[in-house]
């Protein structure tokens, strides 16, 4: 993708034959000891919102197709009271971007290593710098970690995401060290990922926006049928969360009793001239290796 087609997409907040490993923290705090209350409750949402020339006006996707029975589907963006595994397993990124505090989202999986945690490429990296003191919170709540904050002892980006930032492959994974001596997904248990799925199909997306009209506090979720995006090679949903979801998941199969599903793509970007639709990449076989490498970590 051109520089001039990068700058077109909005960041809210990718996976290759291998994938970039750098340190998790570069500070004099270890990352769990350095957010605080405090600092989770302020850290600002990545959110690079940019103008859509009206020549984008032509290639939007056709209407949805129809929808079907779950009482929460569909859904444009509203806070998730269901319960269930979806509540343990999602949860806020925490980092310092640019000198700065910021957050976006992400969600734990099924991994060999039992610490692998998927999000957006530009939730470790963005602006050609990874992001330092990064941690995870899953079950965030309001500056509160019921389930600890778990400091990342390593992150990974796609070689086209660490390369030239490539929309295309916007994805990324942390792996958390221990806390307490117990493995992440030991605790807030996981939830499983898939590749190669078709690109049309019932999804449920996840995440922690906070850009108004969201702050920040809670899990929210959209649900519709997702469709070949454009601008990118990914797909697209109906869904108005805002900055701070980047990184959340996608799920198909999701179930709404229990709430688990199939991690196939996450929060990727958005269009400012369709403020209603969320995109993200397509989970292939370059999103496979990356997750294969980070779970072997």
């Amino acid at each position: 993708m051109n520089r001039a087609v990068k700058r077109l997409v909005t960041l809210v907040s990718a996976l290759a034959l291998s994938a970039i490993t750098v340190p998790a923290a570069q500070s004099a705090a270890a990352p769990g000891d350095y957010w605080t209350p405090e600092r989770m409750r302020s850290a600002a949402p990545l959110d690079l919102r940019t103008t859509t020339p009206s020549a984008l006006r032509s290639t939007v996707p056709t209407g949805e197709p129809a929808t079907v029975a779950p009482l929460a589907f569909p859904n444009g963006g509203s806070a998730w009271t269901g319960g269930g595994a979806v509540v343990r397993t999602a949860g806020r990124v925490f980092f310092t971007y640019q000198g700065r505090n910021a957050s976006c989202s992400g969600n734990a999986v099924t991994s060999a290593n039992k610490s692998t945690v998927v999000t957006a490429g530009h939730c470790v990296k963005l602006d050609g710098a990874y992001h330092t003191n990064v941690a995870f919170v899953p079950a965030y709540d309001n500056g509160n970690a019921p389930y600890g904050t778990w400091a990342a002892r390593a992150t990974f980006a796609t070689p086209q995401w660490h390369a030239s930032e490539d929309i295309n492959y916007d994805i990324g994974a942390i792996v958390v060290g221990q806390l307490n001596g117990q493995s992440l997904t030991d605790v807030v248990g996981a939830q499983g990922i898939a590749f190669n799925l078709p690109r049309a199909d019932n999804t449920y997306a996840f995440g922690y926006p906070a850009a108004a009209p969201y702050d920040g506090t809670k899990l929210v979720y959209c649900s519709s049928r997702t469709f070949n995006a454009f601008i990118s090679d990914g797909i697209g949903m109906t869904c108005n969360m805002t900055g701070g979801a980047s990184g959340g998941p996608w799920f198909r199969a999701f179930s709404e009793a229990t709430g688990t599903g199939t991690v196939n793509s996450v929060n990727s970007y958005k269009i400012n001239l369709f403020p209603n639709w969320m995109f993200g990449p397509y989970f292939g076989a370059d999103a496979q290796n990356l997750y294969n490498q980070a779970q072997a970590a």
